[in-house]
Parts: structure tokens; sequence; C-alpha cells
């Protein structure tokens, strides 16, 4: 299990164009960290490499409590994207259940998050036919039903209305008082205390 995160001396570098460098920052158990700064100023970038999905043009990203960081990210790592990555065509039960059945969900944790995120009228219906709140709260789902110590969430919050930037509040709040990790790029301040921490400044 992940049990802290730090990020050293960080440089990511898009084509010919640095975004950052000498970014470092830690991430403890029961914190949640927001990265803010203008956009394309590396936020996204950053999260794909914490998640593993880009290389850094230089520093690394370190996870205490584990012996291989690439097992860690594969099974202790939830991300969710600023895109909701679902398909139109396909009902939102059978999206649910393929994304939260790949992080190894089992019928009783997506019964779980199917009745946390309010989707129960939702489930049969085509993702097209989804608001994109409702598209978000799909995707959201996959945190309850699989539980994972290290969230990396891009824009959580953005097509959410008030009451479910309340709602996913809570659900962050209680994340964190488990032990659980938070590591947000956001514009808009997170719902639960956070530290920030500024990218491409």
């Amino acid at each position: 299990m992940i049990s802290r995160i730090q990020v050293e001396d960080l440089a990511i570098r898009r084509g010919e164009r640095m975004l950052f460098e000498h970014l470092g920052f830690t991430v403890e158990p029961g914190e949640a960290v927001a990265l803010v700064g203008r956009n394309g100023a590396g936020k996204t970038s950053l999260l794909r490499a914490v998640a593993g999905l880009l290389r850094p043009a230089a520093g690394t990203v370190r996870f205490a409590g584990v012996q291989d960081a690439a097992e860690a990210r594969a099974s202790d790592l939830h991300l969710i994207g600023h895109l909701d990555g679902l398909k139109g065509g396909r009902t939102a039960r059978e999206e649910l259940a393929f994304a939260a059945g790949w992080c190894g969900a089992d019928a009783a944790g997506l019964t779980r998050a199917a009745e946390a995120l309010d989707l129960g009228r939702l489930l049969d219906l085509e993702v097209r036919k989804l608001s994109a709140g409702q598209r978000r709260r799909v995707g959201l789902a996959r945190l309850v039903a699989a539980p994972r110590t290290l969230w990396v969430l891009d824009e959580p919050l953005a097509p959410l209305d008030t009451v479910w930037r309340e709602r996913v509040g809570q659900l962050i709040a209680d994340h964190l008082a488990g032990g659980g990790m938070l590591l947000a790029a956001v514009h808009d301040p997170l719902p639960v205390p956070a530290r920030a921490v500024e990218v491409g400044g």
C-alpha cells in the first residue's frame, strides 16, 4: 500500500517546450494536495507522470511503502482524467462494471458505488443520454467501488452542480479520514482542506 508520495526535482517537457522544472512536494496519508496554475502550465501532465503514463524530463516520483512503483500504480492508484472516457453507446451500468471491474471491484462494490453516487435511475441509460455531471458521477463511482489509497483526479468537480460538489466533497473527506491521499488538478477550490502546489509558476 502506498504510504507517501515524494515528487523530487521534477521536470516535464512537451515537445520543445519545458512546462516546468525543479518541482518538488509530498503527499502524506490523509492529505489533499491541489495542483494550481494557469491553463497549459502542466498540471495534467504532472498527474500523468505520477500515474506512470508520461516520462518526466528529469526528477523522480517515489511511492513509500511499496517495493515496485509500477505495481503500486496498478493496484493502489486511481486516475480519473478531465474527459470522462466513457463510451456513449454503452449503458452507464456497462461502463461502471467495466471500469470498476478492471480495478478489482466486486458486485458489492458496484452496488455500494451506485448508491453513493445515486446512479440507480441512470444505470440502464446509454451514456450519450446523460448530462456532463451525470457522466462525471459514473466516472467517479469507481473510486467507491474499488477502494485505493491514492486518488489522482483532473478537475474532478468541473461538471458537477452545487449539490453534487458537496456530496463528492464528503466522499473525498471520508477517503482522507481513512488515511487515503488525493492529488488533484483544479481551477476551483476543492471542497476539503487542501495544500496548494503551484505548477509552472
